[in-house]
């Protein structure tokens, strides 16, 4: 392949509008181009790594015994009203009606269409099957960012798996995740197995497969003594005497005090000259047809995934300035739980061991001090609701956290009988019973392990390719295109290599050495051959390992042979 006539347009600047390494090495790189808000064209040296990824994951879910299918990306809404999902997805879900009047959607996911698909299979002796594809899907993102870690139309493997019971669902589920280990590994990426929340999929258990990441969007909590990992929105601690006592501390008289133009958790603890950890908000969600009012410390942050699994209901957002006042009869920053009437209090567990809190008075300008959990207001629920802070312990060996930012590549959920029950997805049983199949799920954001890996492998010059994603594994530089044998000599090589099973891409630019030597370094093909001075003064190739730089002098007719073995060894290493 000659760069002259190969669609490889490089940058020298960053785009203005990225911020992700990927997404300015992506754009610098020539592997994409933006056409819109989360939209992006792959350029043809970019879709050869889309596709050697797409490449990997094939074969290991080929090796796990999952069949490949091609499912509509158009779905018809009902589908989605039946599972309940219609609602709770709202505005992410594109939506249109077509020339007969029918709303249909572009798919983001597609657990309704393989279940109303599977809904062939009739007797447990098909069972179990898993099958999957590799298919385009489509969100709505409110904000699209970082290039293709976040964009409104991508790539995805989604496999299925359908068993007659639990402990046919756990095999499965075991088979995918250790299918998904081998995936990351041969492309070069380090994750993290991490429990997560569900979310809008449903089901009880969920692992992501996260990936370290200045850039990552995620944050994960993990545990360098035991490995115990988490996503943000899952993540446990210990229940330490601190969050749970009644301390010894005598509690006293409720007093109302007057706080004019005090409403944040700041500006109350200087008023009150008190830390933070002895105040209480009380923040007001929309639930459904209701409201509830969650009541966490003034050091701690709501975590709404948590919020939404306590209460039962996804759908939960926080309430407008309006509907806080009309429920509290006091503006933002004044609410309380005391005689906080016909809203449910949900207390978080560390809310019940503050003594002698500070609340707000639900009056304008006023706050309550000495307010005591069980004396002064009773919540209707005690439960997990808040985000892990780094003072927490892991809830497993009691060691320190850490927090990692992310990138989410893969995600396996054990759905359960969510989806088969609202479809009607039943297998008839020995007995000839009809039961619902027990699903799983498990995606894999293809786009995101090609950036995910330039993520975790690039240096200042550019992207350093792992080999199983490299869209090129050679690289040959013509120093001098006036020089009629170098090039007679470079297009030699290009053939010898071709022939000897290597992907090459020829640089017969006329442009400048140095200019040619930073675009094969911006681009990061594994194995750089360089037609230069060495070939004028000893008949010889230079030929350079992108990840190390390490260069060597290798005569025409070993060439083939010497970059199999750089590029096996730096496979294995």
């Amino acid at each position: 392949m000659r760069w002259s006539h190969y669609f490889l347009p490089t940058l020298r600047e960053d785009p203005k509008d990225s911020e992700a390494i990927s997404h300015k090495l992506m754009m610098r790189a020539g592997l994409i181009r933006r056409l819109g808000a989360g939209a992006y064209t792959y350029l043809p040296l970019g879709l050869r790594a889309l596709h050697k990824a797409a490449a990997v994951v094939r074969e290991e879910m080929d090796q796990a015994g999952a069949q490949e299918l091609l499912m509509p990306a158009m779905q018809p809404v009902e589908l989605w009203k039946q599972t309940g999902r219609y609602s709770v997805l709202g505005d992410v879900l594109i939506r249109f009606k077509d020339r007969t009047g029918k709303e249909v959607a572009l798919g983001p996911t597609h657990e309704e269409v393989v279940t109303d698909l599977l809904k062939e299979v009739r007797s447990y002796k098909q069972l179990p099957m898993t099958v999957y594809q590799i298919q385009h899907k489509f969100r709505d993102e409110p904000r699209p960012r970082f290039g293709i870690i976040r964009s409104k139309e991508f790539l995805m493997k989604d496999a299925y798996s359908f068993d007659v019971d639990v402990d046919g669902l756990n095999r499965s589920y075991q088979i995918m995740s250790d299918a998904y280990h081998r995936i990351f590994r041969r492309c070069g990426l380090t994750v993290l197995a991490c429990e997560a929340d569900p979310g809008m999929m449903g089901g009880e258990v969920s692992h992501e497969f996260m990936a370290p990441s200045a850039y990552g969007e995620d944050r994960v909590v993990q545990c360098q003594t035991c490995g115990y990992a988490a996503n943000l929105e899952a993540a446990r601690y210990q229940q330490t005497a601190d969050s749970r006592q009644q301390t010894a501390e005598v509690q006293q008289p409720m007093e109302t005090v007057k706080t004019p133009g005090q409403h944040t958790v700041e500006q109350v603890s200087q008023f009150f000259k008190v830390p933070a950890r002895q105040l209480i908000k009380t923040l007001v969600y929309d639930v459904d047809n209701g409201h509830v009012a969650v009541l966490v410390r003034g050091d701690h942050e709501v975590n709404e995934a948590k919020l939404a699994r306590a209460i039962g209901s996804p759908d939960i957002r926080l309430s407008s300035a309006q509907t806080i006042e009309r429920l509290t009869s006091a503006p933002v920053g004044f609410a309380g739980p005391v005689k906080l009437l016909n809203v449910r209090l949900i207390a978080d567990h560390a809310v019940m061991g503050v003594v002698n809190a500070v609340t707000g008075a639900n009056i304008t300008d006023a706050h309550h001090t000495n307010v005591n959990p069980g004396r002064d207001f009773q919540p209707s629920i005690v439960a997990d609701v808040r985000v892990v802070t780094e003072a927490d312990r892991c809830p497993t060996c009691s060691g320190p956290l850490t927090f990692v930012r992310t990138i989410e590549v893969g995600h396996v959920f054990k759905l359960g009988t969510k989806y088969s029950q609202a479809l009607g997805a039943v297998f008839q049983d020995p007995a000839g019973q009809l039961k619902p199949m027990m699903m799983g799920c498990y995606g894999i954001g293809m786009n995101r392990i090609v950036a995910t890996a330039i993520e975790q492998h690039h240096d200042e010059q550019g992207i350093v390719w792992p080999r199983a994603l490299a869209p090129m594994e050679v690289i040959v530089s013509i120093m001098d295109t006036q020089n009629a044998e170098a090039v007679q000599v470079a297009e030699r090589v290009e053939q010898q290599l071709s022939h000897a099973g290597l992907a090459v891409l020829l640089d017969d630019r006329d442009q400048s050495p140095g200019s040619k030597l930073k675009d094969a370094d911006l681009v990061g093909i594994p194995v750089q051959v360089v037609v230069g001075k060495a070939w004028q003064q000893a008949r010889q190739l230079e030929l350079c390992l992108r990840a190390t730089k390490e260069k060597q002098r290798v005569s025409e007719e070993l060439l083939p042979a010497q970059i199999h073995k750089l590029l096996d060894n730096f496979a294995s290493s």
